[in-house]
């Protein structure tokens, strides 16, 4: 607890799911959270869900810590320009950057091949996915090396490994906007190694986002009764798990020596012994490769 304190951080895309939870629990640990995102009050994104960014911040206080809310589409230059500014009048440098901005389920498609899926969507997952993260490290990265010490976690969906092959089932645009973090982790690594900045690509497991229990029809209270329907969900995580190792991450001395890496849950649960809320310690990405990919029965056991 107040390992972070004193620090500055921004969660792009800090709306629902894994980036809320890694918000929370970044000022929880004593940083001072930027939560950015497009769906705020009565502005809705094109995710048309009621989450927003100032429910997230009403999380982060309720968690005893501080941050703040501003509505900003990461594809917009200048919104993202005055961003940069403001933290950089506000703080002077920004120590935490994690780009979590996505919002393109909408638009998933799932198995239809390139030519079957409609361009339309096909190209806004990868504004969503490429563009708006480019467009976030342009502005926002100036900030971040200021001093030595910073990290930028680059949100996606999946290791390194497994998205070393096509993701079967997926769409052609969705694999290549969320394999895209990998080299934006490795590229980003390269390009603040001298200024002492630590990047990653992060990865949660099978996450039970908001989206995710209200696609199962449960609640995180009783989320085993989507096992019925998908008996591999018994490897799922909660947010909060998800925003615990980010900020052990965060807080780690020694983070340096994952720069350029891409980096999941599980593992640094297992480095950084965070357990989730339940008391378990979930290894999603080694039970997804070593069970749900091997077509053995669902069992969790020795996964968490």
């Amino acid at each position: 607890m107040n390992e972070l304190t004193g620090k500055i951080a921004l969660v792009a895309g800090g709306t629902r799911g894994a980036s809320r939870a890694i918000a929370v629990e970044l000022a929880r640990s004593g940083a001072f959270v930027y939560v950015t995102g497009r769906t705020s009050g009565e502005h809705r994104s094109e995710v048309g869900r009621p989450e927003t960014i100032e429910g997230t911040v009403e999380l982060i206080e309720k968690a005893g810590g501080k941050g703040v809310a501003v509505r900003v589409d990461h594809l917009d230059p200048e919104q993202v320009r005055a961003l940069a500014e403001r933290i950089d009048a506000e703080h002077g440098r920004l120590d935490i950057l994690v780009d979590g901005i996505w919002g393109g389920d909408t638009h998933l498609g799932w198995g239809n091949p390139v030519w079957e899926h409609p361009l339309e969507a096909s190209l806004r997952m990868i504004r969503l996915g490429i563009d708006a993260h480019l467009i976030t490290s342009h502005f926002l990265l100036p900030l971040v090396v200021k001093q030595r010490g910073g990290l930028v976690v680059e949100l996606t969906d999946g290791t390194a490994e497994h998205n070393a092959k096509y993701r079967e089932g997926t769409t052609l645009a969705f694999y290549v906007a969320k394999a895209a973090a990998h080299p934006f982790a490795i590229g980003e690594a390269a390009e603040t190694a001298k200024y002492g900045c630590t990047a990653v690509a992060f990865t949660p497991g099978w996450i039970r986002s908001e989206a995710m229990l209200d696609e199962f029809g449960v609640t995180e209270e009783n989320w085993r009764d989507a096992l019925a329907e998908q008996p591999h969900f018994c490897i799922s995580e909660t947010p909060t798990f998800v925003g615990r190792t980010v900020a052990a991450l965060a807080a780690d001395p020694d983070k340096e020596r994952f720069s350029g890496q891409t980096l999941d849950s599980g593992r640094l649960a297992k480095l950084y012994e965070i357990d989730d809320v339940d008391g378990s310690r979930p290894d999603g990405w080694r039970y997804i490769a070593e069970v749900e990919q091997q077509g053995k029965p669902a069992d969790p056991t020795g996964y968490r």
